[in-house]
């Protein structure tokens, strides 16, 4: 397990992906929302987590804290209040470090 936090985590595992290629039509994009909050995606094609399935992580507890993370079609989705853009991204690094040990 890395004790990395979970932004040295995403800037680490995006720097890694750059191939000359990945990065044209793939990457990790985090946005504002208008509930308020915080969305990522970040973008699995040709990466080892690429069809790699996870749990869906869902808290809500109320209007102004909740979390919803999944992947669906090869994009982790995240989402959560204007406070979790670091337990998003901690979602994140928790399961691309199982997943990508794991065949």
């Amino acid at each position: 397990m890395t004790t990395e936090g979970p932004f040295s985590f995403i800037q680490a595992w995006y720097l890694a992906h750059l191939n000359g290629f990945w990065e044209h039509g793939n990457g990790v994009t985090i946005e504002s929302l208008a509930t308020p909050g915080w969305a990522v995606t970040i973008d699995l094609f040709g990466t080892a987590l690429e069809d790699r399935e996870m749990e869906e992580v869902a808290e809500h507890r109320s209007a102004t804290d909740w979390i919803l993370c999944r992947v669906d079609h090869n994009r982790f989705k995240g989402e959560g209040d204007p406070r979790k853009l670091g337990a998003i991204l901690q979602v994140f690094q928790n399961w691309a470090s199982r997943a990508s040990t794991v065949k």
